[in-house]
């Protein structure tokens, strides 16, 4: 008898609902990661399913490669790739045992002198990559690299020898933060998320948001959004909203906004879909290929940040 594959809640009619525009998006353009993880969490399908698809982007030595993180192409393992790696993990509820493991070995052999990740490492050279990711030759410890790993492995209660030194520096990082730009605050508030001290972590997370006020990185009036700054090396309109802080009204960050700021950050997302099902890609965009890897998965999130604030079943 075949496998029977993931179905549908017998009480979701197929109507022209943002989640059934989405999946028929999701079916034409994704990847079978992203067509499982859409199964997995939107119609009942397996994690075996998800973590088979993972599997074909590991390498041999316990990190991501082959482009899982569309803006880096080629083989080669790299911190990025295996950050989102986690996240896959980490929302299947598979976060932990031998494939953390063999993550946690790779981190351990690519951290630099202060037990910290780069971004990106040498490595990728010769291969395909974003021109706004730079490739050096001694690249330096990142926050946008190494909190949102800590802050997944302490979420899943992975205790590891290279959390020690790793979480030091995400704690130095964090709170040493004075101009900053969105997506270096994406990562800062993945790791307080999440962060075993949490007196520590609230009172960081109350001094980053009001720095997110203060310097409006956040665009809190959809319809004004000429009043807010763009960071510098961000495309054109590559505005941050409220919801891309807080995921869920569970992070730290949803006490950074009102419920009106809130509600009408999700209104613009909930508009922000397309004719086609799918979201768009807000940063820079270089080639075809990456932007049709990223939309599903940007389409994957805005609808788990929609589901999070109780905007729709499914």
């Amino acid at each position: 008898m075949a496998e029977s594959g993931p179905t549908r809640s017998p009480a979701a009619p197929l109507t022209r609902s943002p989640l059934f525009r989405a999946e028929q998006f999701v079916w034409l353009t994704a990847r079978v990661l992203e067509q499982r993880l859409f199964a997995y969490h939107f119609l009942h399908g397996a994690p075996d399913a998800v973590e088979a698809a993972l599997d074909a982007y590991r390498d041999e030595d316990g990190g991501y490669g082959h482009a899982l993180e569309p803006d880096l192409r080629g083989p080669v393992s790299q911190p990025l790739h295996t950050a989102h790696a986690l996240r896959v993990l980490d929302a299947i509820g598979r976060c932990a045992g031998q494939p953390v493991e063999r993550v946690c070995r790779y981190l351990t052999a690519v951290s630099t002198p202060d037990g910290a990740l780069p971004a990106v490492r040498p490595g990728q050279r010769g291969y395909p990559t974003a021109p706004f990711v730079p490739v050096v030759d001694d690249p330096p410890s990142e926050l946008l690299a190494t909190g949102p790993v800590v802050g997944l492995l302490h979420r899943n209660e992975v205790w590891h020898a290279w959390l020690f030194r790793a979480t030091d520096f995400c704690w130095r990082a964090v709170e040493s933060l004075e101009k900053s730009h969105p997506y270096e605050v994406e990562a800062a508030m993945a790791f307080l998320d999440s962060a075993p001290d949490r007196p520590r972590a609230e009172a960081a997370a109350d001094r980053l948001g009001r720095l997110v006020r203060e310097q409006r990185l956040a665009a809190l009036d959809p319809d004004e959004l000429g009043a807010y700054p763009v960071a510098p090396g961000y495309a054109p309109g590559e505005h941050h909203f409220p919801h891309d802080f807080a995921r869920s009204p569970a992070s730290l960050a949803r006490a950074w906004f009102t419920d009106g700021e809130m509600a009408r950050s999700l209104d613009h997302l909930a508009a922000e879909q397309q004719e086609d099902g799918g979201w768009p890609v807000r940063w820079r965009q270089w080639a075809a290929a990456p932007t049709l890897e990223a939309r599903p998965m940007v389409t994957i999130e805005a609808l788990r940040t929609l589901r999070a604030y109780g905007r729709f079943v499914g």
